[in-house]
Order: structure tokens, then sequence, then C-alpha cells
């Protein structure tokens, strides 16, 4: 980093301890930053040095206009500098590198994230659409143009009336045999595409989702492409309307808006063909002869979205808390221990309470995304694409983009807090940052709704385990799950802890500490919300659909929140995985500590489960209290390190308060008063007068 931060001098709890090697006391900052680029390092650092042109920066308090006009010109740069045509065919320019796109496209956020946001409506889904839905008859007509960005896109998929629900959309694509074109159809106000990247100013055509219609039976959602307005006056087409979304909570740098469509007929060539087609004469033939399962399949291919957006929300994060933890390692306050010199704010236990543990849930959200890119990248490369593999990583993404969005939006707040007024400035950015990535929680797929599919396809999983057994086993199993509850919920078993942890509390934190304590109470949690959610959801089978809907909506709550549980399971075996490729013994007790603090915390934020559920004694649960403020304590002098290991230089952060400018202020006030004392010209204070 270009910025320089005085370390800490205190010693960390456990100096001196002789089971610690004396390089704990440090961390590898270098080590530990290429550690962090994951499977993609060049690609990330090179997006990040561009990234650190001012051209593509944004400049807070632009207006709508101006804001929207500096992001379309930052994407014809992008054309030109970007490599925004990694992940396609290489005959489009392209080297069929899906991760690898990915990682680059993620760093785009450290500029703008209305760049990021409109970079991915052009190319992540407007294009990709096209290539991914297409086939070669499509990519040979439509997609060096959208790639190229001569025809600016928007990707018309949602409705004002349906958004999470795409399959439910009412827009029409009904085919004319006799003119052997498809009529696109608005049929209502709630039918409009709506919130569109691109729909309001830029875009020249879209991909639209419709319901394909030929001979009178409906298809289901398929993809068309559709142009939208004359490029030469940037009118609409006869037959398109639309209107401009206007200013927004955050992203004002993209030009969302709505579209509308009377009956506005296109060749039928402009179908994306890839999972159904209809010949000349109307005909419709898929090579996939489940409608649910087309649509799924189709929908499936868009996944890079919800990668894409789990990866900016890591980096919100990070940037976040650079600025927040840099300010708290330089901004004093109070002069508690000493009549002259006010105490660094980090030195507070409660502003450590405040950010450290966010920091090292940031890192268990960075170490998980690694691994959804990696299995992004598995699939889409060919080399592990499955039915399967594409449902699990489905599974994966629904799951991690709910956690790491809410997240960076947390996280976000409590640092824009933990700045103070500063932190309120815009020219400090957490404000801004915080605005641009609400809407993240939303859109691809609603984080509430995402988490539904997630506890889903845990239940199926849960079913299947008892698929291969007859009823008998099945019943008795089933009987096990009861009697270990309730073994749990006896007193006999808290008892036992308490007894095992009577008069040494280091045991009981020993025993928290341990990376196997740690997953077998996280697993626990998972596997008994879920088998206890089964069961509840049984009788569901024998009913009929209205009685089945309003018992599955009864534990609606319960199965969101284990879908939460099994994201938090995931990021914490990402950290622990990632902890084998830190080869640096100082470096890696560290983490393991920053491990542990993630760990902890999401066990004590669900404490009361674990009390409730008899998973942990009123004195141990007393301990996972204790031993986060040990490791408060101890991760401190650390604290810095672990964010300049982001790697990020002032041309990334633009923070002011993060620049050095603070340590500089409280600096000379510092000598100020040492002059001030020095020279005998101090004033008394009123006390030593009396």
């Amino acid at each position: 980093m270009t910025t320089t931060t005085p370390r800490p001098t205190v010693d960390a709890p456990g100096a001196g301890d002789p089971r610690l090697d004396a390089d704990v006391r440090n961390v590898d900052i270098a080590h530990l930053s290429k550690v962090l680029l994951g499977h993609y390092p060049e690609l990330r650092l090179a997006a990040r040095n561009l990234m650190a042109d001012e051209r593509f920066h944004r400049i807070e308090g632009l207006s709508l206009a101006e804001h929207r006009e500096r992001v379309i010109g930052q994407l014809r740069l992008l054309v030109a500098e970007g490599d925004v045509h990694r992940s396609f065919p290489e005959r489009f320019g392209g080297a069929e590198d899906h991760g690898g796109f990915l990682a680059r496209f993620e760093e785009l956020t450290h500029a703008d994230p209305s760049l990021q946001i409109k970079s991915g409506v052009q190319w992540g889904l407007f294009a990709s659409a096209i290539y991914h839905l297409g086939t070669e008859r499509n990519h040979d007509e439509f997609l060096a143009d959208s790639l190229s960005l001569a025809v600016p896109g928007a990707f018309a998929m949602t409705e004002t009336g349906h958004g999470s629900d795409v399959a439910a959309i009412g827009t029409t694509a009904t085919y004319d045999p006799a003119t052997q074109e498809f009529v696109i159809h608005t049929p209502f106000r709630a039918a409009w595409k709506d919130y569109l990247g691109n729909a309001a100013l830029h875009g020249t055509a879209a991909t639209v989702f419709a319901r394909l219609v030929t001979a009178g039976v409906d298809h289901g959602v398929h993809a068309f492409y559709v142009p939208l307005r004359d490029p030469a006056t940037m009118e609409f087409l006869p037959g398109v309307g639309g209107e401009d979304d206007g200013l927004k909570g955050g992203l004002n740098g993209i030009d969302n808006g709505r579209l509308w469509f009377d009956h506005v007929r296109i060749p039928r060539t402009n179908l994306l063909n890839r999972y159904g087609d209809v010949a000349q004469d109307g005909t419709y033939s898929s090579p996939i002869a489940s409608p649910g399962r087309r649509f799924f399949t189709m929908l499936g291919t868009l996944v890079q979205g919800r990668v894409s957006l789990d990866g900016a929300a890591v980096t919100g994060a990070r940037l976040g808390l650079t600025i927040a933890i840099t300010y708290g390692n330089q901004r004093r306050q109070f002069s508690a221990a000493s009549p002259t010199e006010e105490v660094v704010i980090l030195d507070y236990a409660e502003h450590q309470r405040r950010l450290l543990p966010l920091l090292a849930e940031t890192y268990a959200a960075g170490f998980a995304h690694e691994d959804l890119l990696a299995a992004f990248d598995d699939v889409f490369s060919g080399r592990n694409d499955t039915p399967e593999t594409r449902e699990d990583l489905e599974t994966l993404a629904a799951a991690l983009k709910p956690a790491s969005t809410w997240h960076a939006l947390n996280t976000l707040q409590v640092a824009r807090e933990a700045c103070g007024g500063a932190g309120f400035l815009a020219e400090n950015r957490l404000t801004s940052l915080r605005a641009d990535l609400d809407v993240y929680a939303t859109f691809e797929g609603d984080n509430t709704v995402l988490l539904q599919l997630v506890g889903k396809r845990l239940l199926t999983d849960y079913s299947k385990s008892f698929k291969h057994l007859d009823a008998t086993k099945v019943a008795r199993m089933v009987a096990e799950r009861a009697s270990d509850a309730a073994r749990y919920r006896t007193p006999l078993h808290r008892a036992v802890q308490t007894i095992a942890d009577v008069g040494d509390p280091r045991r009981s934190a020993g025993q928290l500490r341990e990376t196997a304590t740690q997953r077998e109470l996280l697993v626990d949690r998972v596997e008994t919300m879920v088998a206890e959610i089964a069961q509840a959801l049984r009788p569901a089978q024998k009913a009929d659909p209205a009685t089945a809907a309003a018992l599955f909506n009864a534990h609606q709550h319960e199965l969101v929140e284990a879908a939460r549980a099994h994201a938090e399971l995931v990021q914490w075996e990402s950290f622990t995985a990632a902890l084998e490729r830190v080869t640096d013994p100082g470096t890696r007790q560290i983490l393991t500590w920053v491990r542990d603090l993630f760990g902890l915390t999401v066990i004590e934020r669900n404490l009361t489960w674990y009390l409730l559920n008899g998973r942990l004694s009123a004195g141990r649960a007393r301990t996972v209290t204790s031993y986060i403020d040990r490791l408060l304590a101890r991760l401190r002098p650390h604290a810095q390190s672990l964010v300049d290991a982001f790697g990020y230089e002032q041309a990334h952060l633009r923070a002011p308060i993060a620049s050095g400018a603070e340590q500089a202020r409280q600096d000379e006030a510092r000598a100020y008063y040492r002059t001030q004392r020095a020279s005998g010209d101090a004033p008394v204070p009123e006390k030593h007068t009396r």
C-alpha cells in the first residue's frame, strides 16, 4: 500500500508464552496478499492497476446526467483496455476463461460500483445471454457488436409485476408462421420490463424474456433479441416504448429504465435457440423435454451474475474495513490512561468488538468466494459440467450471495459509524459505497428468495439420504434423531459439560478453539434444523396442494434460517481449508485466530439456539463470549496488517481519512501540546487551582 500506518507497539496477548513462536507476533503481509488474490492473481492485479487510473474513478457530487455519461464513457475505455471479451469464444477475441473474466470484473468495484454493474449489464448479462442461450447463428449475428459496445444492450427479464418469479412473467412472444416472425407484446402494465440497466438512455437492443407461444401452446419463458432504438437518432423503434427510472438510492451512473412492447415483430431467428427452437411452420422443439427442467437450465446459465455480486460484495466490505481500521489506528479520543496522551480509538475494546468480527467474516466471505469462483469455472469451462455440478453451483451461489451482500451492507454501516462524522462525508466513500451496494441484496435474486431455494435443496438432499433404506430403517433413523435431540435437551447433557469445565475455564476455552469442536457445533446446527423442518413438513407429502402450501409457509422462516446457517458453515469450511495455503507459520497462527473469531462469533450470534437445544451449557456459553474477547485483544495489534494485506493503494481507497492525513493531524496536535508544556506556557486547569 502507499499508505503507511504506524504499527502498534504493544505485544499481542500471549507474548512470552512458550507455546507461541515469536513469529506469531507478525503478519507476512506480502505472503498473505498473494493468498488473498486467489486463483487469478495476475488478472486481479492487472484489473486493479487499471482501476487505479483516475479516468475510471467515481467523482462524488456529479448530477444524474453527468454520472451516467461518465460511466458509459468508461465502458468505452474498457472495450479498448479492459479485456472484456475474456469469457467469450476465441473467434470473438476471447479466451473462454470464465473464472478469470469474473475475477477481473469484480475489481471494477474499487473505481465505482456503477461501472461494475453497468459492465455487468453489458457483458455479464446482455452479451452472456446471447452467448449462453443462443447458438452459432445468434453468435454470428449479434455477439460481436455486443462485445464491442457497438450495440449497448439491456437484459429485459424482470417485470414490474414479477421479479423473483420469472416463470410467471406476462410478456409474450407469439409466433406468426405466415411471416415467420415473433410478435413481442406487453399485455398489461404489470408486464412492463423494469429496473433495466441501459434501458433509459443507452440501449439500442435487449435480450427480452417472454413466454413463447406457437400453435396455441405456451412453451414457457425464452429469450429473444429485440432491437429497441434507432442507433442514429436514439429514438425508440415503432411499437417500443419506455420510461426512465430516474434517481435511485444508489448506482446512479446506470441508466435504469422500463420498457414495453406493442406487437413488435422480430425475425424468427432472433429467438436465442440453444434450449428451444421454432421451425418455419411453427413446430416447437427442444433438447430438454421437461418444461420445468428446461426453464431452470436456461436460468442456470446466467448464474454468473450471482457469483460476481458475491465477489463485489466482498470487495465493498474490504474497502470499508480498510478505511475504518486505518482511521481507527490513527484517530485519538479521550485521555483515559494518561493525562497528556489521548487514546487511539482502535485500542478501545468496544471499537474492536465493532470492527474485528466483521473483518473475520470478510476473510471468511473472501475465501468462500474463491471456492465459488473455482466451482463456477469448473462448470462453465466444461471440465466438470454435469446436471449435478450445475445444481451444486447454483445452490452455492444462492447461499453465498445473500451472506456476502448482507454482510457488506452491515459492514459499511458499522464502518461509517466507527468513523464518526468523518465517515458521513461523501469524500470518504463509505456512504456512497453503502448506497450503491444496497440493491445487491435484491437484484440477481432477492436474498430471502435465494435462501428459500437453498433450504429446499437442503431438504431434498436430506430426503435423498433415506432413498436407499427400507421403511424399517427409515423409522429407526428418525427415532434415533428424535432420541438424540431429546438427549441434548436434557439437563444431564448440559451438566456433563458444566462438570467438565468446573474450576478450569481454560478447558472450556480450549475446547472451543479446537477446529473439530467448531465444526461439530456449526454442522450440528445445520443438520438438526434441516431434520426438524423435514419432520414438520412430512404431512405435506400426502396433503392436498392448499394444505401443503400452508404447511410450508408456516415453516418458511425456519427454512431460511437453516439456509443461512448452511452459508455460514460453507464460509467457515472455506476459511479452514484456506489456512493450508498459508505457509508462513506466524501468519497461519494469526489467521487461525481470525478463523476462530469468525466461527465463535457465528456461535455467539446463535447462542439461544445452542442453549435451547442443549448443545452448550450456560457456563460454556459464557466462555464463548469471554474467548471472543481474548481473541479480539490478541488480534488488535495485527488489525492494520490484516487490512493492508487486501493490497489497496490510495488510488483504490480514495478516502482522505485513510490516507495518513489523520495521523498527521494527531501528530501536529500532540507536538503542539508537548511544546506548550515544555515551555511552561500551558494554562493551568481550573481544578488544579483549588
